[in-house]
């Protein structure tokens, strides 16, 4: 994440834009213009199969960035973008993005990490969704969103039941089943609707 007040600083152009829960943020194969940051609320990235179902790419929510791989690679977005509830974001324009990356070199590295993260977790899903059968795709994913915190802790899953049938490309009847088996193989435990780990 980039300090609030660099950004100001930085770009005159810099400043937030507000999305109403549900509205399109930018669209399948626009072209990337500006950098975002969530100051408030959760996007969601995805694309929409043939038959009109969403399969997500990811979720962004406070402090974080999303969208930036067309800015650096000079390619049209490969997915869309929209608010899960009302979501504030900071908003600059990819020509003063680009100046300040050159500017501050150590937020560049950070980006760079940041980029290739998304990529090993891309792969991972990529491998889950078209070899493994829907407990394990489902386990996989929660195992790696788990493995961001400490290994101690008893980690809540901060995902609906929905969420996770569209980030693993699933039914959401089958996602609960597949919770049910993993519970039965003590690989999680359900409180109260929640899934812990």
């Amino acid at each position: 994440m980039i300090p609030e007040t660099l950004l100001a600083k930085f770009s005159n152009d810099t400043f937030e834009v507000q999305y109403k829960k549900g509205a399109l943020i930018f669209e399948e194969g626009d072209k990337a213009l500006f950098y975002y940051q969530v100051k408030k609320g959760t996007v969601k990235m995805y694309n929409l199969t043939e038959d009109g179902k969403e399969f997500m790419q990811g979720f962004f929510e406070q402090g974080t960035s999303f969208g930036e791989p067309p800015l650096f690679g000079d390619f049209l977005y490969p997915a869309s973008a929209a608010a899960m509830d009302d979501v504030t974001l900071l908003r600059v324009p990819k020509l003063s993005f680009m100046e300040l990356l050159k500017e501050f070199p150590e937020i560049h590295l950070k980006f760079t990490g940041q980029l290739c993260k998304r990529l090993k977790y891309k792969s991972m899903i990529m491998k889950e969704v078209s070899v493994y059968p829907p407990p394990h795709r489902i386990y996989a994913l929660l195992s790696y969103l788990k493995s961001k915190e400490s290994p101690e802790t008893i980690y809540t899953v901060p995902l609906t039941r929905q969420q996770i049938a569209d980030l693993t490309g699933l039914r959401v009847e089958t996602v609960i089943r597949s919770i049910k088996k993993l519970e039965e193989q003590k690989k999680l435990k359900l409180s109260q609707r929640k899934i812990l780990m």
